[in-house]
């Protein structure tokens, strides 16, 4: 166990592969096959959001320690080739704070053709990039935004940039990066806010999706009793439009929805926290630092950005990362007497 530029203990070799079945995707012990693979990119984000980041923001990475753009690509290739990967987001930190993002969506583009290419950004700046992103080959993007009230807004995210955000998303929009989602965390200071969000998203054409709050902030002052749990998002809402659930899309899917008013518009709920999907995950998750992360609440990860560097091929690369998946927890295990939370804040894992 070494320690890499965050502080984060993380494992130098395969994890253990007794009586995992001799295949080639990302299968783990209780029968779960990662397909879905997220790229964190970088540790900076241009906002603060109280449930992700200290006012301060995360300390810096070295830039020698961040996979390069060629690095990404080399690995997006062998997880679409080796391990059955068919979807890649990029996250961050905040991905727009990587001046070669348009470099990495392109190559990535040209390696995997055929792959969506999505990524999960809060917006700020995006304007400038949105039709740049979709010419490199990005897909689709998801936006977080937890409120359309500006003061509510630069009170979660530490900066008044919300108009910076809408414009974003619109941007987005016209480049026909779609189906766009919105992705927002309530917290009981915006609770009141989740119904005029909800109108915005309506009136915008988008998909919401409301995220309970999980212990992952970096300021650990999460607290399952000030939560707000998806039934009482459902009170709140459902005082104003008819609500009528509808399930899951796919068994993976993190979001459950429900139709509006009759359709056809849907408002989807990730309830991480009070009703779990862990028996269904489908992710797979590359660090900036490239280490592979098999569940958000595990400290252990495998290093692959070590082996890369040191000459390993693309199978011993592939054999790291099914070791690293084979051991994947059962369950991130918050409502478990004794849960801790994990070391790295959201953050720096990336969602």
């Amino acid at each position: 166990m070494h320690p890499v530029a965050m502080g984060i203990p993380t494992a130098r070799s395969a994890a253990p592969l007794e009586g995992r079945p001799d295949v080639d995707h990302l299968v783990d012990m209780f029968g779960r096959v990662a397909r879905d693979l997220r790229v964190s990119i970088t540790e900076k984000c241009s906002l603060r959001c109280t449930y992700c980041m200290p006012e301060e923001g995360l300390p810096a990475i070295p830039p020698q320690n961040l996979l390069t753009a060629e690095e990404i690509i080399r690995l997006v290739g062998i997880a679409v080739d080796r391990l059955g990967v068919c979807e890649v987001r990029f996250t961050g930190g905040e991905p727009l704070m990587r001046a070669d993002l348009e470099t990495i969506i392109a190559g990535c583009a040209e390696r995997v053709p055929g792959v969506p290419l999505a990524m999960t950004t809060n917006a700020v700046g995006l304007e400038h990039r949105a039709q740049k992103l979709a010419d490199a080959g990005l897909t689709r993007v998801n936006v977080s935004l937890d409120s359309v009230d500006r003061a509510h807004f630069a009170e979660l995210t530490r900066r008044d940039r919300l108009p910076s955000v809408l414009a974003g998303i619109r941007a987005a929009a016209a480049a026909g990066l779609a189906p766009m989602k919105i992705n927002a965390v309530l917290m009981p200071e915006t609770l009141s806010g989740a119904v005029d969000l909800l109108q915005w998203c309506i009136d915008e054409g988008v998909a919401l999706r409301f995220i309970e709050e999980m212990p992952l902030d970096a300021d650990r002052e999460w607290s399952g009793g000030s939560m707000v749990p998806a039934r009482q998002l459902l009170d709140v809402l459902g005082r104003r439009f008819g609500l009528r659930e509808i399930g899951r899309e796919d068994p993976s899917a993190p979001a459950e929805e429900w139709l509006i008013d009759g359709g056809p518009a849907t408002v989807g709920i990730i309830a991480s926290v009070t009703r779990s999907f862990c028996a269904d995950c489908d992710r797979t998750r590359l660090t900036s630092e490239g280490t592979v992360r098999s569940c958000l609440f595990s400290d252990q990860e495998v290093d692959l950005r070590a082996a890369l560097r040191s000459g390993a091929d693309d199978e011993e690369l592939a054999q790291l990362w099914r070791g690293a998946m084979w051991n994947k927890w059962a369950g991130h295990g918050i409502n478990v007497d004794g849960f801790t939370p994990p070391q790295r804040s959201m953050g720096a894992i990336g969602g």
